[in-house]
């Protein structure tokens, strides 16, 4: 019985393993339009986006995954790109600083 259990166990180790790697570094980074001279921008709180397929992951969608986590976020600052590696997947992660714009209808109490 144990014979068999360690090759399992091996393979269930190889399976959910994963590699990431830092791919970039940047000051400001959004997919959405927005003023840069706006003097009513703010920063809000630390988010991540995610995107991971078993074929093709894409670097936009995990962007806009951690924008669109709120509707007066118009980019990230202090951004950090990252790509996963598992087994059988790959995929991006963005983590960032969110840049909320208060002249948003909705948005001045922000």
């Amino acid at each position: 019985m144990k014979r068999k259990a360690i090759p399992l166990l091996v393979l269930s180790a190889l399976l959910l393993s994963a590699c990431t790697t830092r791919v970039a570094d940047l000051t400001v980074a959004s997919s959405k339009n927005m003023n840069l001279n706006s003097t009513k921008l703010a920063y809000g709180k630390r988010v991540q986006g995610i995107h991971q397929s078993a074929s093709i992951a894409n670097m936009k969608e995990a962007m806009d995954r951690a924008i669109e986590q709120d509707r007066c976020v118009v980019g990230l600052s202090d951004v950090v790109i990252s790509v996963k590696q598992g087994f059988f997947t790959v995929g991006y992660v963005v983590k960032g600083t969110q840049i909320i714009d208060r002249s948003l209808p909705g948005c001045s109490n922000r």
